[in-house]
C-alpha cells in the first residue's frame, strides 16, 4: 500500500503517535510519505498528488482533519482521520480507534464509507466542517480554550465555557432553505456529526449521511440556563430522550444563512475564523471518504438500508 500523512506539528500535546502508527503499519513492499505543516505551510498544497495514493492519513485535531477533508472532497480518495488533537471528536463520531496499533489494522482493512461534509462562507472565504460550525457562545468557548488545550485537553473547553457565565445575546435572521426564521440566543451551530466532548449528542439523532444540517440555536442567557440542555443529552445516550429543553431550538435543511445583530464570531470544527456573521452554511452530499471501523460501518450504514439508500464502499 501507499500511504500520504499528513501531519499537523502544533496539534494536541506534541507526543508523535503517528511515528508510530506509521512503525505498526509498515510492511513489506509498502510506501510511507510523511508531509508534515505546523500551520505555516498550507495543508492543501501537501494534496497535490493525493491520487496516487491508496489513502490519506490526516494527523491532527479536527480541524486538521476537515482541511484535509474538504481538499480532498468529491474526489474518492480515502480519508482517515488520526487522533493527534485534544478533543479528536470527529474519532468519538466514528467509534474509531485510539491506539497506534489497531488503527494501522484499520488503515490497511478498514471499509470506506462516504459521508457528508458542511461548508461554510464567510466574508473572506470558505471552510469545510465535518462536526459543525457556528456562530457566538462556541466560538468564544474555541478561542478561550485554545491557549490552554495542550495542558488541559477536553477540560479546557469546560473551563472556557464557566468562564463565560453570560454570552453575548444576539438577535438571529435565519434563513433555512428559503424559509427564514427570527430568534434571540447566544449561539447557532450548524451540526452534521452530532457529538460533542464527553460523548454528549448535541441533537438527538447523528446522521451525517442524510444530505442536511441541523440548525441548532442555543436561546439561554446564561450558562446555568443551558444546564437542562445539557443533562437531557447526556441521558440521551440510547436515542429514547430527544428532548432538549426550551433553552435549545433544533430545526435542519441543505442551506442555510443566518445573520445576528450584533454580529458573533464564526468558528468551524474547533477553529477560530476571525470572520464575523453573516455566514451561509450548505450540505455538500456525501463528498468525503472516510476509513471506517466494522462498529462505525455497521452504525452508520444500518438506517440507511432500512431507507433503501445507497451505500458506498
Amino acid at each position: 500500500m501507499k500511504l500520504l500523512v499528513i501531519n499537523n506539528l502544533s496539534s494536541g500535546y506534541g507526543e508523535g503517535a503517528v511515528y508510530d502508527f506509521m512503525r505498526s503499519f509498515v510492511r513489506d513492499g509498502d510506501e510511507i510519505c510523511l508531509r508534515s505543516t505546523d500551520g505555516t505551510t498550507d495543508v492543501g498544497s501537501l494534496l497535490d498528488d493525493a491520487t496516487s495514493f491508496d489513502a490519506v492519513v490526516a494527523s491532527g485535531g479536527d480541524g486538521t482533519v476537515a482541511a484535509v477533508c474538504y481538499h480532498l472532497r468529491n474526489t474518492g480518495i480515502p480519508v482517515m482521520p488520526f487522533p493527534a488533537g485534544t478533543a479528536n471528536l470527529l474519532i468519538l463520531n466514528l467509534h474509531s480507534p485510539v491506539e497506534t496499533h489497531p488503527l494501522s489494522l484499520m488503515a490497511r482493512s478498514g471499509k470506506h464509507l462516504d459521508f457528508d461534509m458542511g461548508e461554510i462562507k464567510v466574508a473572506d472565504g470558505s471552510y469545510g466542517f465535518s462536526i459543525m460550525a457556528g456562530a457566538g457562545y462556541d466560538a468564544d468557548i474555541m478561542k478561550r480554550a485554545k491557549p490552554f488545550k495542550h495542558v488541559w485537553g477536553p477540560m479546557a473547553y469546560f473551563s472556557a465555557a464557566v468562564t463565560n457565565f453570560v454570552p453575548q445575546q444576539s438577535h438571529f435572521t435565519i434563513d433555512i432553505d428559503g424559509d427564514r426564521i427570527e430568534r434571540d440566543g447566544v449561539c447557532v451551530l450548524a451540526v452534521n456529526f452530532s457529538k460533542i466532548q464527553f460523548d454528549i449528542s448535541v441533537t438527538h439523532d447523528n446522521r451525517p449521511r442524510d444530505g442536511k444540517l441541523d440548525l441548532v440555536v442555543l436561546k439561554a442567557q446564561n450558562a446555568l440556563e443551558l444546564v437542562p440542555s445539557i443533562l437531557a443529552a447526556m441521558l440521551d445516550r440510547e436515542g429514547d430522550y430527544p428532548d432538549r429543553g426550551d433553552a435549545m431550538e433544533v430545526f435542519s435543511g441543505r442551506e442555510i444563512t443566518v445573520h445576528a445583530d450584533p454580529p458573533l464570531e464564526v468558528q468551524y470544527d474547533g477553529e477560530t475564523t476571525g470572520a464575523m456573521t453573516p455566514f451561509t452554511a450548505r450540505i455538500l452530499d456525501r463528498a468525503t471518504r472516510l476509513v471506517v471501523s466494522d462498529e462505525a460501518y455497521e452504525l452508520f450504514t444500518k438506517p440507511l438500508r432500512e431507507e433503501n439508500a445507497p451505500e458506498s464502499e
